[in-house]
């Protein structure tokens, strides 16, 4: 069975010009989620490894992100992608007037590998309803 991407179309306005007209836009829609459990037993499936044994490397390798995105070093996890922290900053009127009381905030930035950057040629699409909004 051939999977696709669900879209719901919403109207959406200019954030900067919101008097004028919405237009439609797609929105991808989730089907579920696919936790670290299941990606444990889905992974036992196609390999040797136990699931238990997949758990504990993909607890671990979380550990090890954390350890080595906050000694600002790049995450690389082969053919997936790179993980690197990034930073918003104020800015300053001249290099030694910077400090890092003007960082804003940091982020993770991702840039995906071959393997997650080839899906997105082949993806096919499936128009679904508008989800509900949560109610708060």
């Amino acid at each position: 069975m051939e999977r696709a991407v669900t879209y719901s179309v919403v109207a959406r306005k200019k954030p900067n010009d919101m008097e004028g007209e919405a237009k439609y836009y797609a929105q991808a829609q989730a089907r579920g989620e696919m936790g670290i459990r299941e990606m444990a037993e889905r992974i036992q499936q196609m390999c040797t490894v136990t699931r238990a044994d997949t758990m504990a490397v993909l607890v671990s390798l979380s550990s090890v992100m954390r350890e080595g995105l906050a000694g600002g070093e790049i995450v690389r996890l082969g053919d997936l992608g790179a993980f690197q922290i990034g930073l918003s900053s104020e800015g300053a009127a001249a290099e030694d007037e910077f400090n890092s009381g003007l960082i804003r905030k940091a982020r993770i930035n991702f840039r995906p590998g071959p393997d997650l950057s080839d899906i997105l040629t082949s993806l096919s699409y499936e128009r679904v309803a508008v989800k509900p909004k949560k109610e708060e």
